[in-house]
């Protein structure tokens, strides 16, 4: 049986263990995992192929139907660590056509390789954490323990046999402080570093399409020019080691191949998850603060078709990247997107509202299941929440009439339901004598009984 913390290949996973995996934090939406399975596994294939066929093979973009809090976002999330590749998930209505005042769709590729690099930076600083700590602990010692001044050497020292070895002592009492230094002795001693104070910060210029990237390379140069002041600063000998550790660490990765290594990483397995898609799915024009929703569309075409976005670390290609697009279409239908954009999202699947059926099992299968983090978190009280099955059941049941008679938020609303109903245990709770507390259907009907009956009340609670 394989463990939470066994490290997963995932070039070795076929797409029912794909589905399977997935099915450990994301309950029902079969058709969608097997979508999604599917896009993951054709990038490991893409990559068997020859480098002339494997250039023309383009990823299969997929657009997600469903009401909100049926699991969209989380399976693109959920695939994209799987996949340990960087990820990024932006909502289609926050962008504007380009020429108005709001952010442009190429900061979506800007973003994903900052992420990217920031994966790749996480990766390489574990790798030489142990080198660092080692260097860093050597810096330390030399602060608590400066190197004696060489001594001058004479024909009278050389002659004399009995003066003292200097070095050797020296070697003696630094290996003494490295010995309490690492049985932490001497994390209460405080010692001067010199730290090198941060720039001056640069403020936000405009939100206009292009401007966002000219201001953080101006951060970049201004950096440059300007370097931070160093300055001499007294801390714990805990923190100091913390603090030269990082110097170190930073000094033995080296940035450019980082900066390469990101970037064929967002060209060859980034995921964007573009959520609201239905919001700019007309295709009118309208005056007012509705700008252009077909403008979005046709800024966004070239992206996922496959162009080059300059970044401040290079040119990015996003011919390889993977769109999954979602959207509730209540109004809207695929249809309503451009033809050029609906050609570049050929797998559409729908996901199916959340039955009471649903609601029990998202309350206790996956890892992260609300019944137990509550659990959890009122276990450091001394408390023990049992939740019986009839008092499962009638959570999920409360949690379908409330969906019905207001919004359908999907399994969201189980969280609103689930604080409202531990309120009273969450506050008082730790007072109690009796700390076991069972939840039962009647419980259930007790605390939340004049909320659901209430229709009015119930919209602003529930």
């Amino acid at each position: 049986m394989k463990t939470d913390t066994a490290p997963l290949n995932v070039n070795s996973l076929t797409p029912p263990q794909i589905v399977e995996e997935l099915n450990r934090y994301v309950i029902g939406q079969k058709d969608a995992k097997r979508m999604v399975a599917i896009a993951l596994r054709n990038r490991w294939r893409r990559q068997q192929l020859a480098p002339d066929l494997r250039d023309e093979v383009m990823p299969k973009n997929i657009i997600m139907i469903g009401p909100t809090g049926v699991g969209k976002t989380e399976i693109a999330r959920r695939l994209a660590k799987l996949a340990q590749a960087p990820f990024v998930k932006v909502e289609a209505s926050k962008f504007t056509e380009v020429g108005y005042v709001g952010r442009d769709v190429e900061s979506i590729i800007r973003d994903l390789t900052e992420l990217a690099i920031n994966m790749v930076k996480t990766g390489r600083l574990a790798d030489v954490q142990q080198k660092a700590e080692q260097q860093g602990e050597d810096r330390l010692l030399d602060l608590l323990l400066p190197p004696p001044p060489p001594r001058p050497i004479s024909v009278e020292s050389l002659a004399d046999s009995t003066a003292p070895a200097g070095p050797d002592s020296y070697e003696t009492t630094r290996s003494k402080l490295r010995l309490q230094l690492r049985e932490g002795k001497l994390d209460e001693r405080t010692v001067e570093l010199e730290v090198k104070e941060r720039g001056l910060p640069v403020g936000v210029i405009s939100n206009i399409g292009g401007l966002e990237d000219l201001q953080s390379n101006l951060q970049d140069m201004l950096g440059g020019m300007l370097p931070g002041k160093k300055k001499n600063r007294r801390m714990k000998v805990s923190d100091a080691l913390k603090q030269l550790t990082q110097e170190e660490a930073q000094k033995l990765i080296d940035m450019d191949e980082v900066v390469r290594e990101a970037i064929a990483k967002v060209q060859q397995t980034g995921i964007v998850f573009l959520d609201e898609i239905d919001k700019i799915a007309g295709r009118e024009r309208t005056a007012g603060p509705d700008v252009s929703r077909e403008g979005v569309q046709r800024d966004l075409l070239p992206i996922v078709e496959g162009c080059t976005v300059n970044t401040k670390h290079g040119p990015v290609l996003t011919d390889h990247i993977l769109f999954i697009a979602a959207g509730a279409f209540h109004v809207a239908k695929p249809s309503d997107l451009i033809p050029e954009l609906q050609g570049r999202f050929p797998i559409r699947v729908e996901l199916s509202p959340l039955t009471k059926d649903d609601f029990v099992r998202i309350l206790t299968e996956p890892r992260g299941a609300l019944v137990r983090q509550y659990q959890a978190l009122l276990a450091t009280e001394g408390l023990t929440v049992e939740f019986t099955q009839d008092g499962l059941e009638e959570i999920a049941e409360l949690a379908v009439q409330v969906n019905e008679r207001t919004e359908n938020i999907g399994a969201r609303r189980l969280f609103t339901i689930m604080e409202r109903l531990l309120e009273e245990i969450s506050f008082a709770g730790p007072e109690w004598p009796d700390k076991t507390v069972p939840i039962t259907a009647a419980y259930v009907r007790e605390r939340l009984k004049d909320i659901v009956k209430d229709q009015d009340l119930s919209r602003y609670i529930l």
